[in-house]
């Protein structure tokens, strides 16, 4: 199914259930694209995903192994290299977007394109955005043939991530060919008065507007899934702990009821105090360099479940640099997931009994699922898209596609009365984050 939409249209988006093997189908109609066309193939992805999951998916599979890839990333000196260096497929990450085009210029040779994890061009707006949207947004509709989105996750932070990503595919003709245009069309102004939300009749319209050039592919139509077992352990921070905390969420509060714009971005960063300390470490002085730990209660808490896994590995999400140095000090026999491809590759021989990993950096694309079933949340964090991420990566689909007739279990760590359960309505409701903040806000006040 992926394969002939993909053929079909020169320009389409697959939002395919994470694990639902888009990129080996993806491969697949790439091999049948260069049997008549003569132009390299590009592919951009995160970096771990451009470096390994892209590479090593051509290795598995006997009627890929033909297929040659290179990978552009690094020093200057080694992207040159790279890009000279005779290939069918090419593949990158989206860093290199801004160098990538200004190196190739006018000669640019890649006629099609694959956004691998597609949200990261979600940012693009005919006259501002990020810079490697911008950058990519400059050929997409001059240089670029064809363009193949991937993602399983298009719209987690709501409808209005799609008109970036659709711009790529069609030049606005389907939701408007700028953002103010499709924001005037299908949002109004937040009941709250901040931002902007949905209007009723949106959803069925956009998805109608895409349906000719966007396939959906939910895992639950494939496959028999088991849920995740999820385990929510809470913690008390101890009373020094708690006598900082209670100040830093006075401070949060008192700024937040400031009387100024709240953004979701914004409000979510006035938190990251509170959750520094709820799970354990504060940063002090400027330049968050340095950090003095105030509790151990998390980690407490992971011994126990490393304990009770009984030798079987565990990954482990973290948040922040202190997080990791903690976890890296308490458990010497635990690895960090690194930029080294080999690291992966350990991971899923079982060479590694405890792995620390950041959401943002061990979602998208990576196959952790043959390391294990087991994932501890040391730390929450508002940011949905990258929960939902990480947890697919050793996710029901991913254990069914390897073969595991296993249960996924998830323990969620978790401060009591900390913003830690503010992280877990986000989760669980998907609500926004500055609705949630200014309703905290208000219980707040009561109970003073």
């Amino acid at each position: 199914m992926i394969i002939e939409h993909i053929l079909d249209s020169k320009r389409c988006a697959v939002w395919a259930g994470m694990g639902t093997g888009k990129t080996v189908a993806t491969l697949t109609a790439i091999e049948a694209l260069l049997m008549v066309e003569d132009d390299p193939v590009l592919v951009v992805a995160p970096l771990r995903v451009a470096t390994g999951t892209w590479p090593d998916e051509v290795l598995k599979w006997e009627h890929l192994r033909g297929m040659n890839v290179v990978t552009i990333t690094g020093t200057e000196k080694e992207r040159v290299e790279a890009v000279r260096s005779p290939a069918q497929v090419y593949t990158t990450n989206y860093e290199q977007l801004v160098w990538l085009v200004a190196y190739w210029g006018d000669k640019w040779p890649y006629r099609t394109v694959v956004l691998d994890e597609s949200t990261r061009v979600k940012s693009f707006r005919l006259r501002q955005g990020g810079k490697r949207a911008q950058a990519l947004g400059s050929i997409a509709h001059t240089r670029i043939d064809r363009i193949i989105e991937l993602t399983g996750t298009p719209a987690s932070n709501g409808l209005k991530d799609l008109w970036g990503q659709a711009w790529f595919l069609d030049a606005g003709n389907r939701l408007g060919r700028t953002f103010t245009a499709f924001s005037q069309r299908w949002f109004q102004t937040a009941r709250d008065g901040f931002g902007l939300e949905p209007m009723r009749h949106a959803q069925k319209e956009i998805q109608d507007k895409l349906r000719d050039v966007c396939l959906t592919i939910e895992a639950k139509d494939w496959f028999d899934l088991k849920k995740p077992i999820i385990n929510d352990i809470m913690v008390t921070l101890p009373p020094k702990a708690r006598k900082h905390y209670k100040e830093m969420e006075k401070e949060m509060f008192t700024s937040l009821d400031s009387g100024h714009e709240v953004e979701a971005f914004n409000a979510a960063a006035k938190t990251q105090k509170c959750l520094q300390i709820a799970n354990g470490a504060m940063y002090v002085g400027e330049g968050a360099a340095e950090w003095r730990e105030l509790h151990k209660a998390k980690i407490e808490a992971l011994d126990s479940i490393v304990e009770e896994a009984a030798g079987m590995p565990v990954l482990v999400a973290y948040n922040f640099r202190s997080d990791l140095a903690r976890l890296l000090k308490a458990f010497p026999q635990g690895r960090h997931l690194d930029k080294n491809p080999q690291t992966i590759r350990d991971w899923n021989e079982g060479k590694i009994p405890l792995m620390f990993a950041h959401p943002a950096s061990a979602g998208h694309g990576l196959n952790l699922q043959d390391g294990g079933n087991i994932l501890v949340f040391f730390a929450v964090d508002f940011n949905l898209e990258n929960h939902l991420q990480i947890i697919e990566r050793i996710g029901p689909v991913r254990q069914l596609q390897a073969g595991y007739d296993r249960p996924v279990f998830i323990h969620r760590i978790l401060a009591k009365g900390t913003v830690d359960e503010l992280v877990l309505e986000r989760l669980e409701t998907k609500r926004e984050v500055q609705d949630i903040l200014l309703d905290a806000m208000k219980r707040y006040k009561k109970l003073k």
